[in-house]
Order: C-alpha cells, then sequence, then structure tokens
C-alpha cells in the first residue's frame, strides 16, 4: 500500500486518466474529488463491500428454492 501525505489543494495521478484531489480537511475527515472517465466506476469502500458481498449471497442457491422454482415452472407448462 502506497501512503502519502497531501494538503488541501493537492493531489495524487492514478494512470493517465484518474485524479484525486484533497478539497478540504476538517472535523476529522477529509473531502476528496476524483476526476475519472465516466466509465470507470468510482464507489465508496463500504457500498462496493456491500455490493460484492449481495453478489455473493446471490450466487448461494439453497435446494428448497430451486425445488420450489422447478415445481411452479412444471405447473405452468402444464397450464399451457
Amino acid at each position: 500500500m502506497l501512503v502519502l501525505t497531501r494538503k488541501a489543494g493537492e493531489g495524487i495521478v492514478i494512470g493517465d486518466d484518474i485524479t484525486i484531489k484533497v478539497i478540504e480537511m476538517k472535523g476529522g475527515g477529509v473531502r476528496i474529488g476524483i476526476d475519472a472517465p465516466k466509465n470507470r466506476k468510482i464507489y465508496r469502500q463500504e457500498v462496493y463491500d456491500r455490493i460484492i458481498q449481495e453478489n455473493r449471497e446471490a450466487v448461494q442457491w439453497n435446494m428448497v428454492d430451486l425445488d420450489s422454482l422447478s415445481s411452479n415452472l412444471s405447473t405452468r407448462k402444464k397450464e399451457e
């Protein structure tokens, strides 16, 4: 991990297309600005962690759920 010290108004550049700038420091918090291409996804860490968690949960199948889904599909086919 690279650790840098920056003052308000200073920034860092990541690659050729991302710039992070310290906007303000007050009350134990730091406001930053991120300049990046629109096609780059940028998330707060806690939001990203929640997305990862929900994606992992989404791929976990319960066999009871699968049996129920299969049963419902079979019933629909018979009705048609």
